[in-house]
């Protein structure tokens, strides 16, 4: 139950069946980052087809 409930926390389903997830990195020191950097890592990154079937 564990692994379901970290998975849970650092991914989600969209409504069309994609898995998304948060870029790393994204909060912790943010003033040490460019801000080009950070307004990269604002958008979602989608989880490929084989780390899709492993979590099955």
């Amino acid at each position: 139950m564990s692994i379901r409930k970290s998975i849970s926390k650092r991914i989600r389903i969209t409504r069309n069946g994609k898995i998304v997830r948060r870029p790393m990195g994204v909060d912790h020191f943010r003033t040490r980052k460019s801000s080009k950097n950070v307004r990269s890592k604002r958008k979602t990154l989608s989880i490929d087809h084989a780390v899709k079937t492993i979590m099955h």
